[in-house]
């Protein structure tokens, strides 16, 4: 028997012993704004894309981060840039909405996937084979947003604060659209831009035309200003604002007591953990970049396990063609949520509202759309 016993030892020592045969390496351009309004967002999509890229074992991805800044030109150069290597079979997009008008016809020139979490609406308009958007865009988030002002909150007089960029923009028009339909007509709609520094004026014109809730569609800093300073003009007003709110980075930079009567609509709320799966990623997360995830990170984490996904499957018959093909046509269960294309690239479909009690930064989950 204890003949036996060497020889296994042996055999198993020889077979890691064993050269390995070297899986092959995919190249993966992860273009993101990691510099300038969207920074926070930004990376919060970065390391959801790399937290995905360590946790994958069957296929071995090499990404290679670019920072598209917050300019349209900035995101165009790093396109380039991400081709220096060769065609890789699929590049993240940033998530900011002018980034990404700017690269989707570049994406279809080079046949390539385009893996994004931007929100933007009319991205899934222009028929962009090659579009792949992860997070739910304002066609659902906003219809969920508006819904739960009217249904949940019983609002009357909605005041629509809203980013003068292409996020803003888009988000504002579903606001309105869904609002005509819920016959709830906003008191105002007020645009601002990523550098102003004092929202008051359009709070107080808010408090004039006596709005009973604040409807916030925002980047992260200009939340965090909104937020601050309504609960010192407009104390009683409940607020319930755009995905940034959602964020932990967004919530830190508030005091609980200021977060009292505050919600937001998202695609996910990872540091509420309400599954065992979501529970899982909050803490490898956690133990990887000793900060908490938002819904962003999740979404990006679920396309690049998606993509990871159809290579194992495709194997040496991976090439973008076929890469697009199966993300057209596959459905894929991740943490955040089931992604299946509706034939225009979008990929996600439920929404979310969460809620905080003004006790701490943790949100609760309030309702599904």
């Amino acid at each position: 028997m204890g003949r036996r016993r060497g020889a296994v030892t042996l055999a198993a020592l020889l077979l890691l012993a064993a050269p390995v045969v070297a899986q092959q390496q995919e190249r993966l351009p992860v273009l993101v704004p990691l510099t300038g309004f969207v920074a926070l967002e930004g990376t919060s999509q970065k390391n959801g894309a790399l937290l995905a890229v360590n946790a994958i074992q069957d296929v071995k991805l090499k990404p290679e981060v670019l920072d598209t800044a917050s300019t349209p030109e900035a995101a165009v150069t790093a396109w380039e840039r991400s081709f220096a290597g060769g065609t890789p079979v699929a590049i993240v997009g940033p998530i900011l909405g002018t980034q990404m008008l700017a690269l989707l016809p570049l994406a279809q020139e080079r046949k390539v996937p385009l893996l994004t979490v931007s929100g933007t609406a009319r991205l899934g308009d222009f028929g962009n084979p090659w579009f792949f958007r992860f997070f739910p865009s304002d066609a659902t988030v906003k219809v969920a947003h508006a819904r739960y002002v009217v249904e949940k909150l019983g609002a009357k007089r909605p005041a629509i604060i809203y980013q003068s960029t292409a996020y803003g923009q888009s988000g504002h028009d579903q606001l309105v659209k869904t609002f005509a339909e819920l016959k709830t007509p906003p008191v105002l709609e007020e645009s601002v831009g990523t550098t102003v520094n004092d929202l008051s004026p359009a709070l107080l014109r808010a408090k004039a035309a006596g709005a009973d809730v604040l409807v916030l569609h925002l980047h992260a800093a200009s939340t965090v200003l909104a937020v601050r300073q309504a609960r010192q003009l407009l104390p009683d007003v409940p607020i319930v604002a755009g995905s940034a709110m959602h964020q932990p980075a967004t919530a830190a930079l508030l005091e609980p007591a200021e977060l009292r009567n505050v919600c937001a609509e998202t695609a996910s709320s990872p540091i509420s953990a309400g599954t065992p799966e979501m529970r899982a990623f909050l803490d490898a997360y956690r133990a990887a970049y000793k900060s908490d995830p938002d819904a962003y990170a999740a979404a990006q984490y679920d396309a690049v396990q998606m993509l990871a996904h159809i290579l194992k499957d495709l194997g040496a018959k991976a090439t973008p063609e076929t890469v697009r093909a199966r993300l057209a046509s596959d459905t894929y269960r991740g943490i955040a949520g089931t992604y299946r294309s509706d034939g225009k690239g979008n990929m996600a479909h439920d929404a979310e509202i969460i809620c905080y009690d003004g006790k701490d930064r943790v949100p609760r989950i309030e309702a599904h759309y």
